[in-house]
């Protein structure tokens, strides 16, 4: 089971990676920013409605006092990490924004120390700063030329805080015994009522449907790009720590290089190479780690 739960969360880390293919054909036709957040949300909680509507109507129940971890993970970590990490952007740069996302595997780590009383091992750390070094290599960095501003390292900071967000209120949620499948609806209901105040529905509707390669790139979106990967992460989360999901997703960037080096011809360093490599041994690490304890 752990390592069906392994593959899951190596799956949502490898679609998130795949959003910057979809998200520039929407930059092309007009959407920008938030107005891919609301439309993600919406496509999202549309999708699970039906999916809920037809196999399991009782997943749409909920007690009113666990309405917080919903909360959690649809305001405070879809709609506040995508609101900084975008901010972020605007005041530094996408590499420096990149790598200060990437602080989330940490947050994860220490706040599921305290919360959960997940163990700090060796094995976590060393995966951790390889990962997070690897990060900082891939994102090319080191290389250079990243404008850094207070402003840009704070929103970064709060991106990556937001990030991390979602794997412990989901944790709060599934210890309360809720399924996947409610708390990928209820998190992107909350998502979807919340980013509307930053953005034009009616904008975002007309250029989502405005032709038919903008329909079928946004249901992808939806599906592909986010349906699919919150629920295997979700999923993975049940039978795996906080901090080793959170690691093993740190796949995302390796894997939005490697799509930009064959689909956009973009050169990636070797410094970028070497750091893909540390990130994918520091998944090794974690794996292995896995698969000993199953033995």
């Amino acid at each position: 089971m752990k390592t069906l739960s392994v593959f899951l969360v190596l799956i949502a880390g490898i679609l998130w990676g795949c959003l910057g293919f979809f998200v520039r054909v929407l930059n092309d036709g007009g959407l920008y920013a938030m107005d891919i957040v609301f439309l993600r949300a919406l496509l999202t909680t549309v999708s699970m409605a039906l999916i809920l509507l037809f196999a399991d109507r009782k997943s749409f129940k909920i007690k009113m006092k666990d309405f917080w971890c919903f909360i959690g993970t649809g305001l405070c970590s879809i709609v506040f990490f995508n609101f900084c990490y975008f901010k972020s952007i605007a005041e530094s740069s996408l590499s420096v924004a990149a790598i200060l996302l990437y602080t989330a595997p940490a947050i994860v780590m220490v706040l599921s120390y305290f919360l959960f009383k997940e163990k700090l091992s060796k094995v976590k750390l060393i995966s951790l700063l390889m990962t997070f070094a690897g990060c900082v290599l891939v994102t090319g960095i080191v290389a250079g030329d990243g404008k850094i501003t207070v402003s840009g390292v704070l929103f970064g900071l709060g991106s990556g805080f937001g990030y991390a967000l979602y794997s412990i209120f989901s944790r709060f949620a599934i210890e309360r015994g809720y399924s996947t499948f409610t708390i990928t609806f209820y998190t992107f209901l909350i998502a979807t009522l919340s980013s509307i105040f930053f953005t034009n529905p009616m904008k975002v509707f007309s250029v989502a449907v405005g032709s038919g390669k903008n329909i079928i790139f946004s249901l992808v979106l939806g599906i592909a790009g986010t349906v699919t990967p919150y629920l295997a992460y979700t999923k993975g989360l049940k039978n795996m720590e906080n901090g080793k999901a959170s690691i093993i997703a740190s796949i995302e960037p390796v894997t939005a290089s490697i799509l930009g080096l064959f689909i956009y011809h973009e050169n990636l360093s070797i410094s970028a190479w070497i750091g893909a490599a540390m990130v994918l041994g520091a998944l090794v690490i974690c794996n292995v780690r896995i698969h000993s304890k199953e033995s």
